[in-house]
């Protein structure tokens, strides 16, 4: 279901060891959501930039690259950066890789604007709060979950936000906080309540 490349594979190796097992199918998830979205869309986007960034998009809320003082998503685009040039990539893909890791924490972007950030943005607010949920039929999720269950995700996404909240106050993090991420996750409905949240 990944993208076969070498670069892929690494990624998946360090998502592996660094990763819960929570995490990692969150990880895994994020890439499969945003390529079904892309397209039902038609929107065109690089299939190995895209799921590379799925997988470390969260590398800096493992406890091995945690910071902390900068926010996960900017400490885990300079953790993508380093995978980049390791990987041998060129210079201009090194920066996309984490330029779109630190967009998917920003306001919304459009797929004509960056269409990586934009599928990534999806994909992680659709797994994480249930926004976008009628966009996934219902076939889809049974078929994901089955290969890739949440095992608690939530409660523990939640966790990691809330110590990232406390220790910055100003980042992203807190602010999704702010916006009762908390009361947002318990009514996911990848989670058994299918009603949900809309609008989020």
């Amino acid at each position: 279901m990944l993208p076969e490349s070498s670069a892929v594979a690494a990624a998946m190796s360090v998502a592996e060891r660094y990763f819960s097992p929570a995490f990692l199918n969150h990880s895994v998830r994020s890439y499969v959501w945003g390529t079904m979205y892309g397209q039902a869309h038609s929107i065109r986007c690089d299939d190995e930039l895209l799921c590379v960034a799925a997988l470390l998009h969260d590398i800096a809320l493992s406890p091995s690259f945690d910071s902390h003082t900068v926010p996960f998503e900017e400490a885990g685009g300079d953790v993508a950066r380093v995978f980049g040039l390791a990987a041998g990539w060129p210079a201009d893909r090194v920066d996309r890789v984490g330029e779109i890791i630190v967009l998917h924490m920003r306001d919304d972007v459009g797929p004509d604007v960056d269409p990586e950030a934009h599928l990534l943005q999806v994909a992680t607010s659709w797994d994480v709060v249930g926004r976008w949920q009628d966009e996934f039929p219902a076939g889809a999720r049974a078929e994901i979950l089955g290969r890739y269950p949440r095992l608690g995700f939530g409660e523990e996404f939640l966790a990691a936000f809330q110590d990232q909240a406390r220790r910055k106050p100003g980042s992203a993090a807190a602010a999704s906080i702010g916006r009762n991420l908390a009361g947002r996750i318990a009514v996911h409905p990848l989670d058994g309540h299918p009603a949900g949240v809309r609008g989020l």
